[in-house]
């Protein structure tokens, strides 16, 4: 059987960069020896779909391209496999306005050298999250203020601004501070209970959200089968405000306005449902959520060496 690679791709996605690159991406595909077959997502749920029915057995590498949501897709795809989930190799181009988890991977953000990263790389097993039993994400699962960015900021502003649209949306949430709303949280983790008012959650396995390095915590291991949580309160005025955001920014993450621990599992109560994201995509509405790192679940392509800090 001819060595083969499964394509799949976001026409839309960041700038549509995709487009105008997949002829070359094929190219190094081709030169290295692979038959390339393609397939361009028509839709939300497309990409998970085919991810979770493809035939693994007429394949080397499944891989995709597009923004973390597309992403996303595909590994909650691949996880859904009854027989194989932990032996498909994903293979990631991407495409989108930030990229969180390729960077936290060291995966080229220029297209043509991530497909040369499929090819010429090397396996690496990384953790997944699991939220409430039966569905999966890749990097965050978040609520609060903030958090809805990623899936509120229109499409057409994503494509034509980039990362620059996200700063915007976010500039104009903190204009309207006084509408954010705090919400009353329980969190059971492994070392204890915490619980308090607040106005952010993060439960992550990156070293950077919203393209900013740094705000998940120091020492973030992606294969180590523990989250990152980060629980921050509201601030008071505009001088704590500026008090977190500066701790953020400096990853000093154990202070008073906020918690961060690490865990394998963890239960997040609210007195009401709160809106939840899932590597930028909208998580649903909910009072409970359950949340387990699937260690070591992925198996996905990078360079020959994986940043670690």
């Amino acid at each position: 059987m001819p060595h083969r690679i499964y394509l799949l791709f976001n026409p839309v996605a960041g700038r549509g960069q995709i487009v105008n690159s997949l002829a070359d991406i094929i190219e190094v595909f081709t030169a290295a020896g692979y038959e390339t077959v393609t397939r361009s997502t028509m839709g939300r749920g497309a990409a998970e779909l085919l991810a979770k029915n493809f035939d693994s057995g007429e394949c080397d590498y499944f891989v995709c391209s597009g923004g973390d949501g597309t992403l996303d897709e595909a590994v909650s795809g691949l996880m859904q496999r009854p027989d194989d989930a932990g032996t498909v190799t994903l293979g990631y181009i991407p495409a989108g306005s930030t990229n969180d988890f390729a960077a936290s991977l060291g995966i080229p953000t220029d297209m043509v050298k991530a497909a040369e990263t499929v090819v010429n790389g090397k396996n690496f097993r990384c953790d997944v999250g699991r939220f409430n039993g039966s569905e999966y994400f890749v990097y965050v699962a978040a609520f609060g203020m903030f958090t809805e960015i990623s899936y509120s900021t229109p499409q057409d502003q994503k494509n034509l601004l980039g990362h620059s649209a996200y700063i915007l949306q976010a500039i104009r949430e903190l204009m309207q501070v006084d509408r954010i709303r705090t919400h009353h949280i329980r969190v059971q983790a492994d070392d204890g209970i915490y619980e308090d008012d607040y106005a952010v959650g993060m439960i992550t396995n990156s070293r950077s959200v919203g393209g900013i390095e740094g705000i998940t915590g120091r020492h973030v291991d992606l294969s180590d089968g523990l989250f990152e949580v980060t629980l921050i309160r509201m601030p008071r005025n505009p001088v704590e405000l500026n008090a977190e955001v500066q701790k953020l920014l400096a990853s000093d993450l154990h202070n008073e306005y906020m918690d961060h621990f690490k865990t394998a599992k963890l239960t997040v109560d609210s007195t009401e449902p709160i809106r939840w994201t899932r590597d930028g995509e909208f998580g649903g509405e909910h009072s409970h959520v359950e949340l387990e790192d699937l260690k070591r679940a992925l198996q996905i392509r990078v360079p020959g060496t994986v940043p670690r800090k």
